[in-house]
Protein backbone atom coordinates (compact mmCIF):
# COMPACT_ATOMS: atom_id res chain seq x y z
CA UNK A 1 0.00 0.00 0.00
CA UNK A 2 1.26 2.75 -0.68
CA UNK A 3 1.51 6.47 0.47
CA UNK A 4 -0.04 9.68 -1.46
CA UNK A 5 -0.65 13.68 -1.17
CA UNK A 6 -3.29 14.65 -2.67
CA UNK A 7 -3.54 18.60 -3.85
CA UNK A 8 -6.78 19.64 -4.50
CA UNK A 9 -6.85 22.63 -7.11
CA UNK A 10 -9.85 25.56 -6.95
CA UNK A 11 -11.65 24.13 -3.29
CA UNK A 12 -11.86 26.97 -0.95
CA UNK A 13 -10.13 29.93 -2.79
CA UNK A 14 -11.85 32.91 -1.74
CA UNK A 15 -14.81 31.33 -0.85
CA UNK A 16 -15.22 29.34 -3.65
CA UNK A 17 -15.80 25.81 -3.98
CA UNK A 18 -16.39 25.29 -0.29
CA UNK A 19 -15.62 21.82 0.67
CA UNK A 20 -15.42 20.72 4.45
CA UNK A 21 -12.26 18.81 4.90
CA UNK A 22 -14.54 16.83 7.27
CA UNK A 23 -16.68 15.35 4.57
CA UNK A 24 -14.03 15.39 1.96
CA UNK A 25 -12.22 13.14 4.68
CA UNK A 26 -15.73 10.83 4.72
CA UNK A 27 -16.22 10.78 1.31
CA UNK A 28 -12.62 9.75 0.32
CA UNK A 29 -12.93 6.84 3.30
CA UNK A 30 -15.97 5.89 1.44
CA UNK A 31 -14.13 5.39 -1.60
CA UNK A 32 -12.16 2.88 0.06
CA UNK A 33 -8.77 5.03 0.82
CA UNK A 34 -7.17 4.30 3.81
CA UNK A 35 -5.79 6.78 6.89
CA UNK A 36 -7.25 9.44 5.40
CA UNK A 37 -5.66 12.72 6.95
CA UNK A 38 -6.28 16.49 6.27
CA UNK A 39 -3.99 19.20 6.74
CA UNK A 40 -6.08 22.44 6.87
CA UNK A 41 -8.80 23.70 4.47
CA UNK A 42 -6.61 24.28 1.29
CA UNK A 43 -7.10 20.77 -0.13
CA UNK A 44 -4.03 18.84 1.06
CA UNK A 45 -4.58 15.52 1.78
CA UNK A 46 -2.60 12.50 3.08
CA UNK A 47 -3.96 8.97 2.66
CA UNK A 48 -2.90 5.65 1.48
CA UNK A 49 -4.20 3.48 -1.22
CA UNK A 50 -3.00 0.22 -3.34
CA UNK A 51 -4.45 2.33 -6.54
CA UNK A 52 -2.02 3.90 -9.09
CA UNK A 53 -1.57 7.93 -9.26
CA UNK A 54 -3.69 7.95 -12.23
CA UNK A 55 -6.54 5.91 -10.77
CA UNK A 56 -6.50 7.86 -7.86
CA UNK A 57 -6.70 10.75 -9.48
CA UNK A 58 -9.16 9.71 -11.90
CA UNK A 59 -11.46 8.30 -9.22
CA UNK A 60 -11.49 11.67 -6.88
CA UNK A 61 -11.75 13.54 -10.26
CA UNK A 62 -14.65 11.86 -11.31
CA UNK A 63 -16.69 12.31 -7.51
CA UNK A 64 -15.92 15.60 -6.10
CA UNK A 65 -18.33 17.40 -8.52
CA UNK A 66 -21.04 14.91 -7.97
CA UNK A 67 -20.39 14.63 -3.93
CA UNK A 68 -19.79 18.62 -3.33
CA UNK A 69 -21.27 21.94 -4.93
CA UNK A 70 -18.32 22.92 -7.44
CA UNK A 71 -17.24 24.73 -10.38
CA UNK A 72 -15.84 21.64 -12.01
CA UNK A 73 -13.98 23.00 -14.69
CA UNK A 74 -11.28 24.50 -11.88
CA UNK A 75 -11.53 20.93 -9.67
CA UNK A 76 -7.91 19.37 -10.59
CA UNK A 77 -6.59 16.87 -8.44
CA UNK A 78 -3.08 15.71 -8.27
CA UNK A 79 -1.50 12.68 -6.81
CA UNK A 80 2.30 12.97 -5.61
CA UNK A 81 4.30 9.88 -4.04
CA UNK A 82 5.99 10.18 -1.16
CA UNK A 83 9.61 9.85 -2.90
CA UNK A 84 7.97 12.81 -5.25
CA UNK A 85 7.29 14.95 -2.04
CA UNK A 86 10.95 14.18 -1.07
CA UNK A 87 12.37 14.75 -4.35
CA UNK A 88 10.71 18.09 -4.88
CA UNK A 89 11.87 18.80 -1.19
CA UNK A 90 15.64 17.54 -1.53
CA UNK A 91 16.29 19.66 -4.89
CA UNK A 92 14.98 23.07 -3.84
CA UNK A 93 16.84 25.64 -4.63
CA UNK A 94 20.14 26.60 -1.99
CA UNK A 95 18.98 28.90 0.65
CA UNK A 96 15.46 28.64 -0.81
CA UNK A 97 12.72 28.52 2.36
CA UNK A 98 15.22 29.41 5.11
CA UNK A 99 14.71 33.03 5.99
CA UNK A 100 10.95 32.88 6.61
CA UNK A 101 11.35 36.30 8.02
CA UNK A 102 12.44 38.01 4.83
CA UNK A 103 11.30 35.82 1.67
CA UNK A 104 7.76 34.27 1.32
CA UNK A 105 8.54 30.84 -0.46
CA UNK A 106 5.86 29.04 -2.36
CA UNK A 107 6.23 25.40 -4.32
CA UNK A 108 4.14 26.11 -7.38
CA UNK A 109 3.12 22.32 -8.22
CA UNK A 110 2.34 21.83 -11.87
CA UNK A 111 -0.64 19.51 -12.99
CA UNK A 112 -0.41 18.22 -16.75
CA UNK A 113 2.02 20.41 -18.13
CA UNK A 114 6.13 20.54 -17.75
CA UNK A 115 7.76 23.13 -16.15
CA UNK A 116 9.55 24.35 -19.42
CA UNK A 117 5.97 25.13 -20.84
CA UNK A 118 4.84 27.03 -17.40
CA UNK A 119 8.23 29.58 -16.74
CA UNK A 120 7.27 31.36 -19.93
CA UNK A 121 4.34 32.78 -18.09
CA UNK A 122 6.74 34.34 -14.54
CA UNK A 123 8.07 37.68 -15.33
CA UNK A 124 10.03 37.95 -12.40
CA UNK A 125 10.36 41.58 -10.69
CA UNK A 126 14.10 42.08 -10.18
CA UNK A 127 14.92 42.46 -6.71
CA UNK A 128 11.50 40.86 -5.73
CA UNK A 129 10.76 37.54 -7.25
CA UNK A 130 13.03 34.90 -7.82
CA UNK A 131 11.90 31.58 -9.72
CA UNK A 132 13.14 28.47 -10.41
CA UNK A 133 12.56 25.22 -12.14
CA UNK A 134 12.07 21.60 -10.77
CA UNK A 135 11.00 18.57 -11.63
CA UNK A 136 7.10 18.93 -11.56
CA UNK A 137 7.10 22.36 -9.79
CA UNK A 138 8.42 25.61 -10.24
CA UNK A 139 10.13 27.22 -6.48
CA UNK A 140 8.81 30.74 -6.67
CA UNK A 141 10.13 33.14 -3.65
CA UNK A 142 9.66 36.86 -2.80
CA UNK A 143 10.36 39.27 -0.80
CA UNK A 144 8.27 39.76 2.06
CA UNK A 145 8.64 43.42 2.28
CA UNK A 146 7.81 43.82 -1.28
CA UNK A 147 5.39 41.26 -1.73
CA UNK A 148 2.67 44.05 -3.29
CA UNK A 149 4.97 44.42 -6.12
CA UNK A 150 5.56 40.66 -7.07
CA UNK A 151 4.78 39.83 -10.29
CA UNK A 152 3.35 36.49 -9.13
CA UNK A 153 -0.39 37.93 -9.56
CA UNK A 154 0.28 37.98 -13.36
CA UNK A 155 0.99 33.97 -13.46
CA UNK A 156 -2.06 33.56 -11.36
CA UNK A 157 -4.21 36.18 -13.99
CA UNK A 158 -2.91 33.81 -16.91
CA UNK A 159 -4.47 30.91 -18.88
CA UNK A 160 -1.65 28.25 -17.79
CA UNK A 161 -2.37 28.66 -13.91
CA UNK A 162 -5.62 26.25 -14.72
CA UNK A 163 -2.47 24.08 -14.64
CA UNK A 164 -0.85 24.66 -11.18
CA UNK A 165 -1.62 24.71 -7.62
CA UNK A 166 0.85 26.60 -5.00
CA UNK A 167 1.66 25.87 -1.39
CA UNK A 168 3.90 27.71 0.80
CA UNK A 169 6.79 25.82 1.70
CA UNK A 170 5.84 25.69 5.45
CA UNK A 171 2.94 23.97 4.38
CA UNK A 172 5.11 21.49 1.75
CA UNK A 173 7.52 20.58 4.41
CA UNK A 174 4.45 19.68 6.75
CA UNK A 175 2.97 17.31 4.27
CA UNK A 176 6.46 15.36 4.08
CA UNK A 177 6.68 15.17 7.67
CA UNK A 178 2.52 13.93 8.04
CA UNK A 179 3.47 11.55 5.14
CA UNK A 180 6.57 9.66 6.87
CA UNK A 181 5.05 9.42 9.67
CA UNK A 182 1.90 7.84 7.98
CA UNK A 183 4.44 5.45 6.07
CA UNK A 184 6.53 4.61 9.17
CA UNK A 185 3.28 3.51 11.02
CA UNK A 186 3.30 0.64 8.34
Amino acid sequence: MGTYLLLLRGINVGGNNKVSMTELKRCLEELGFSNVTTYIASGNVVLESHESTNEIKARIEAVMPKRFKLDSKFIKVLVVTLGQLQAIIDSKPRGFGEQSDKYRSDVIFLMDIAAAQAMPAFDPREGVDQIWSGEGVIYHQRLDALRTKSRLSKVIGSPVYKSMTIRSWGTTIRLLEIMNAMASDK
